[in-house]
């Protein structure tokens, strides 16, 4: 094997085995989701809850069919939104992906983020083809203020937008 040859082979699995750790952390944000929409659907009924923090923190079981929110739940076309949020869904992950694959040189805020954002678009998508609805099941309320229902899908997709605002808003150290 020539040098050259040598420093190729080192350089391309390199460039991969950069990457590999966050594409698995996407794949853990994937299972974790997962596995917990499986046990709440096992384990309770749509719409019934179960406290774990009185006023605080419930464990629910909503299936929800629109968008963030439950946006567009109530529309009067739901295969359309449906539709549209898959197609959107499969667009948002493919353009995290690109640009996980074009940051993952090096493990940061930002690979991380991204990493997190797509094992949850990930996971959501895999409910909406599936199921043609996402179970949410983290209510939280503080005060009079009440969240609506989310899931840990979501929750790794707020994770990554916040660590993007952090790494946006962190100073930079300047080149000399």
């Amino acid at each position: 094997m020539t040098s050259t040859t040598a420093l190729n082979t080192k350089t391309s699995v390199f460039r991969w085995g950069s990457r590999a750790p966050l594409l698995a952390l996407s794949l853990v944000v994937v299972l974790i989701d997962r596995f917990s929409k499986f046990l709440v659907d096992r384990n309770l009924r749509p719409g019934s809850a179960i406290t774990v923090i009185p006023n605080i923190f419930r464990i629910s079981h909503v299936l929800n069919t629109g968008a963030a929110f439950s946006m567009f739940s109530e529309s009067t076309s739901p295969e359309v939104v449906r539709d549209g949020l898959i197609l959107f869904s499969i667009f948002a992950a493919i353009v995290v992906f690109v640009m996980l694959w074009r940051a993952g040189d090096a493990i940061n805020f930002t690979s991380v983020a991204l990493a997190l954002i797509l094992g949850g678009a990930l996971g959501n998508l895999y409910d909406r083809v599936r199921y043609h609805f996402v179970i949410d099941f983290l209510e939280v309320k503080i005060i009079h203020y009440h969240w609506p229902d989310f899931n840990i899908a979501d929750s790794c997709i707020v994770i990554g937008a916040c660590l993007l605002l952090i790494e946006i808003f962190r100073p930079q150290p300047s080149a000399s």
